[in-house]
């Protein structure tokens, strides 16, 4: 009888794992499903760049996947039983239920508009691929002088406003952070973006928090107001709310809780990874959401959940952080490199070596995801490739 895998979510770390897992599992033991609601992979750290005018190479998930035998469904989750250990998904064709006897959680994230009023309403967010194709609609129809505004002094703002400002140097770009700019930063990398920021003329309004946003302007909480043909926002993530209706334990923002090897405390046959996960990393300090941090869960939940099926040995690879890297348009860059527990250190890489590094790594992260394969032996990625040719391995899309 084979081992039902179904895996939520085909963002980095959902298609890292089901991909980890179909190397490290022989396809005659367990059955590996894959769900997400888009037929694409989205390269998530781009979407600034989409945003902003430049078009991302498609990467088709059933090419992907194809002869790794991971089954692809595209299909919306709607609903898990931790307790009939069944997912509900639906999908063009109606909907239905997925029995599973491990589940990788991976739904992730989107955007948090932090109950600020008039968000949801007049902002764009570029947590995901349709808020920044809007955006990017919305930036195109701007004249020459209008004010764009990016609230939200972290990486996807600092990234959003530099890439908007050097792709349309004729519009009047704008950021808002609650506390100084880069403030996180060591004092070498706070002088470097200050640098780039007033080279590519976007202005900064520091220590500004943001208290209501309008359909031209946004107010400040000391009173004032900052004008805006177009906000972006970008103050934060707010994980999937389907864990949270479900009986996993969770943290009051909704990410389920699990031990190092991702497993839930409450559900062990059940893994969460990625943004969906409250993961205590050095110094038992939560990892932030980011790219950087949901990889390796992945790693960690596919090679474990591998290991308890076969009698393997556990995974003891310690979560850690070895850097930040920050695009700054397509010609800058900032790698701020960091302590285990993500603290700024003296060493920074700057200008076009680092826009080159960050670059790498954004490749690097797709390229893992479309090799999944990758480390299989040659004689069974042959016929598992046979197998998909004939439709066995992967399923049509929805």
């Amino acid at each position: 009888m084979q081992h039902r895998i179904v895996v939520l979510g085909a963002g980095y770390t959902g298609a890292i794992a089901a991909g980890r897992l179909a190397r490290r599992l022989h396809r005659e033991d367990v059955a590996i499903t894959l769900v997400n609601a888009e037929p694409d992979f989205v390269e998530r750290v781009r979407m600034h760049q989409l945003a902003a005018g430049q078009d991302l190479r498609p990467r088709p998930l059933a090419e992907v996947f194809a002869g790794s035998g991971v089954a692809l469904k595209i299909a919306r989750v709607t609903g898990v039983d931790v307790d009939r250990r069944t997912v509900r998904v639906t999908a063009a064709h109606g909907t239905e239920e997925l029995a599973y006897d491990s589940l990788v959680y991976a739904l992730g994230s989107g955007w948090n508009d932090q109950g600020v009023p008039g968000t949801a309403e007049h902002a764009h967010e570029i947590a995901g691929r349709p808020g920044a194709l809007r955006l990017r609609e919305r930036l195109a129809r701007l004249d020459a002088g209008q004010p764009v505004v990016v609230v939200g002094g972290g990486l996807t703002g600092l990234e959003a406003a530099a890439e908007i400002a050097e792709a349309r140097p004729d519009l009047e770009v704008a950021l808002a952070a609650r506390g100084a700019l880069g403030e996180w930063l060591s004092p070498r990398g706070r002088r470097h973006l200050r640098k780039v920021f007033d080279t590519l003329g976007v202005a900064v309004h520091e220590h500004t928090a943001v208290s209501r946003v309008e359909a031209d302007r946004v107010a400040t909480a000391d009173g004032g107001v900052i004008e805006a043909a177009v906000t972006v926002w970008t103050t934060g993530f707010a994980v999937h709310p389907l864990a949270a209706a479900t009986a996993l334990e969770v943290t009051g923002t909704g990410r389920i809780v699990v031990d190092r090897t991702m497993r839930s405390l409450s559900h062990p046959e059940v893994y969460a990874i990625g943004d969906a996960a409250m993961v205590q990393g050095p110094g038992d300090k939560p990892l932030r959401m980011s790219c950087a941090s949901g990889v390796p869960t992945a790693w960690q939940a596919a090679d474990a959940l591998a290991a308890r099926l076969t009698g393997g040995k556990l995974p003891k690879v310690p979560l850690r952080y070895v850097n930040q890297c920050i695009s700054l348009g397509r010609r800058q860059g900032l790698i701020q490199y960091v302590t285990a527990d993500d603290r700024a250190v003296r060493a920074v890489l700057t200008g076009r070596i680092a826009a080159r590094y960050k670059e790498l790594v954004c490749q690097g992260a797709a390229w893992s995801i479309a090799h999944p394969t990758l480390g299989m032996p040659a004689r069974r990625r042959r016929v598992l490739r046979e197998q998909a040719r004939g439709g066995a391995a992967v399923t049509a899309p929805a």
